[in-house]
Parts: structure tokens; C-alpha cells; sequence
């Protein structure tokens, strides 16, 4: 007999596979000359800000679907505003890549985001330098490295553009871990966006004033309602679709499911842009810098779901994992030392994703498992 809590959860899975790999070309073509040719990648963001704002704004004090947290002038000034300059940074830089490199070569620099991240949280002092992980971290820059020197097209100002965008997503992901738990907050997606959307719009409007706004003048643009609207839509229509994953999956299937949207992506990237090409070496490049990135991925579960027996092998322990997760798509038993300690096993940035949510996801899958109960009760 059919699971309908599987089925769901799968379906969930394959929205969220679409809407990112969605989100992805859909910015690529409206940034490319060769096809939209809206070269704005600050304007592109600042539509996706202020959309994401004005929604949450009405979700939040409007039709009350959520409530406001106690935000105090300190903890804005001290917390939301450093995250979301950091947060449109790395926007900022990601999509402006867009314009120089091929979608898949940016999949393959996003590799790096588990070695920024790990370097930047040893540093401020939220991760602890570890032999093994740093071997990981190794495996993963060698792939990305040959990746890049089998790159055909390969374009110095992108490549900078993407990596120091990497660069300030994972200043951002330690910031919200350093800065937001030791104040004890707690933010949802809707909440995040409603605090951190607007800040992170005043930021980007000041380099669009001196980089943008001069040559918006003068060019002859073609602005096109529903285009703008449906881009900004599928973004916000991203982030919600990653808060029922995570509320009705697991780290293991969330991974996965990471790992094979990257592939897809550069499949399809291939099609609906033919100028992409994909060489033999970016392949083998890739793979090696997967490898690492996978081998991440488990210790990350592993150090998550400890103690366990140390017999297991990982096949073994990654299917008892899977299948852990199988058995309590309805249930979730809060992980109460992570709560208490601010602290989260993996975070938004292992999905790659250009507008992830902006709260750790252990708090993310309490609060979706929750939704996802409540929505089954009511059904």
C-alpha cells in the first residue's frame, strides 16, 4: 500500500529540485545579453528584496500568519544589519557571476561553499579544525581547481565574482550562528525575510546608485511586469518550498537531494543554454570535488546522530540513516542539546541555493515537521 506521507515527502523533494534549479536559469536568462538582456544584477536583487519584503510584511502584520519576534534596536543594530549586508553581498556577487560564466561552471565553484564555510567558522571560532574534515576541505579545492582548468570558457571576472560571493554567504552563515543564537533568537523564513529582505535593499541600493543606475539611463531597456513578478515569485516560492523539505526530511535525504539538483542543473543548463559546453575534464574535476563535498556531508550527519555503534561501515550507517528517516517522516523528536545550544549540524548553504533561508535548520525542521503535522491533522 502507498505511503502518503512518502509520497509527499518525494513531492515536496521534486518541487524543491524545480523551483532551485528553477530560480537558477530563469536568473541566467533575464541577466544574459544573449537572451532577456537585463545586465542588472543589483536591480534583479533588489526585486527579489523588496518583493520578498512587501509578501512578508503582509504575512506578518497583516493577515497574521506568523508573529513578530521582540526585535530590539540592539539586537538589529548588532545582528540583522551586519547578516543582511552580508546576505546581499553574496547575492550580489552570485548573480552578477551570471553574466561572465556558465550556469553549470558556477555549480561546480559552489562545491567550495563547505570549504569557506569550515575555514570562516575555524576562524571566528563556531567550528573546531579537524583533520579529517580539513582532508575533505583539500579534495574538494583539488576538483574544484581541475574543474576550472578544464573550464573552455573560463572568465577570471566571474570566477572572482562567484567565489567572493561563496566568501560572504559563509561570513553570513557564521555571523547568524555567532551573532542571532547567543541572543536566543528565533527566526522562520517569513520572519527572516520580513526583518532581514529591507536591510538587505537599502544595502544593495547604494552600489546600484553608483554602478547601475548611470547605465539604466542611458540604455534602452525592456522592462516586462510579468517577467520581473514570475522571477521574484519563483524566488520567494524557493524559500517556502525548502521549509517543507526540511520539515518533513532529514540531513541524509536533504543532502542527497542537494547533490542531485546540482546534477540536473548542469544537465539542463547544457540545453537551454547551447553556448555551455562541458568538457570531459570539468566532469572529472567535478566529481572529485563531489566526492569531498560527500564525505563532508557524512561526517556532518554522523557528528550530528553520535553516539551511534562504530561498527557500522558508512554504506551501512548511511542506510539505517535513510531508512531512520523513512519511519519518522510523521514524527519528530526535538534534538534538545542543539536547541540549547544555539547550535545546528548543517545549514542552509549545503542546499546551494541563491535565497536560502536565513535560520539554522535544525530550528527549521521543529518548525516545518510541526506544519506538516498540523496541515495531516487537519486533512
Amino acid at each position: 500500500m502507498i505511503n502518503k506521507a512518502h509520497v509527499l515527502t518525494y513531492f515536496y523533494l521534486l518541487i524543491y529540485i524545480l523551483l532551485s534549479s528553477g530560480v537558477i536559469l530563469y536568473n541566467k536568462w533575464v541577466l544574459s545579453p544573449k537572451y532577456f538582456n537585463f545586465p542588472f544584477p543589483i536591480t534583479l536583487t533588489m526585486i527579489h528584496m523588496a518583493f520578498s519584503g512587501i509578501v512578508a510584511f503582509f504575512l506578518v502584520r497583516v493577515f497574521k500568519v506568523v508573529a513578530p519576534v521582540k526585535m530590539t534596536f540592539e539586537i538589529y543594530a548588532t545582528c540583522v544589519i551586519p547578516i543582511s549586508a552580508f546576505f546581499a553581498s553574496s547575492l550580489w556577487f552570485g548573480n552578477t557571476a551570471y553574466l561572465h560564466i556558465s550556469v553549470a561552471f558556477i555549480q561546480m565553484l559552489k562545491a567550495l561553499m563547505p570549504v569557506a564555510t569550515f575555514f570562516m567558522g575555524v576562524m571566528c571560532g563556531t567550528d573546531k579544525a579537524r583533520c579529517d574534515v580539513f582532508l575533505n576541505m583539500v579534495l574538494v579545492s583539488v576538483g574544484v581547481v581541475v574543474s576550472s582548468y578544464g573550464e573552455i570558457h573560463f572568465n577570471i571576472v566571474g570566477t572572482v565574482y562567484q567565489v567572493t560571493g561563496i566568501l560572504a554567504e559563509a561570513l553570513r552563515l557564521v555571523l547568524t550562528q555567532v551573532l542571532l543564537q547567543k541572543k536566543g533568537l528565533t527566526l522562520n523564513p517569513i520572519t527572516s525575510l520580513y526583518y532581514i529582505a529591507p536591510c538587505s535593499f537599502v544595502f544593495l541600493f547604494v552600489p546600484w546608485c553608483l554602478l547601475e543606475k548611470p547605465g539604466m539611463e542611458v540604455s534602452q531597456i525592456q522592462f516586462n511586469f510579468w517577467i520581473f513578478f514570475s522571477n521574484a515569485l519563483c524566488a520567494l516560492a524557493l524559500n517556502l518550498s525548502i521549509f517543507l523539505v526540511i520539515g518533513r526530511t532529514g540531513a541524509v535525504t536533504i543532502r542527497v537531494a542537494g547533490v542531485l539538483k546540482d546534477w540536473i542543473l548542469i544537465a539542463l543548463s547544457t540545453v537551454v543554454f547551447p553556448e555551455s559546453t562541458i568538457t570531459g575534464l570539468n566532469i572529472i574535476g567535478y566529481a572529485i570535488a563531489l566526492c569531498g563535498v560527500v564525505m563532508y556531508n557524512y561526517i556532518k550527519v554522523k557528528d550530528g546522530r553520535a553516539p551511534q555503534l562504530p561498527s557500522d561501515s558508512i554504506p551501512e550507517r548511511l542506510t539505517k540513516d535513510w531508512k531512520l528517516e523513512k519511519k519518522s517522516s510523521d514524527i519528530f523528536i526535538p534534538n534538545i542539546s542543539n536547541d540549547t545550544n544555539g547550535g545546528s549540524n548543517f545549514n542552509s548553504s549545503e542546499l546551494n541555493d541563491e535565497e536560502a533561508p536565513l535560520v539554522p535548520l535544525s530550528r527549521l525542521s521543529h518548525m516545518g515537521r510541526q506544519l506538516s503535522n498540523s496541515s495531516s491533522q487537519r486533512s
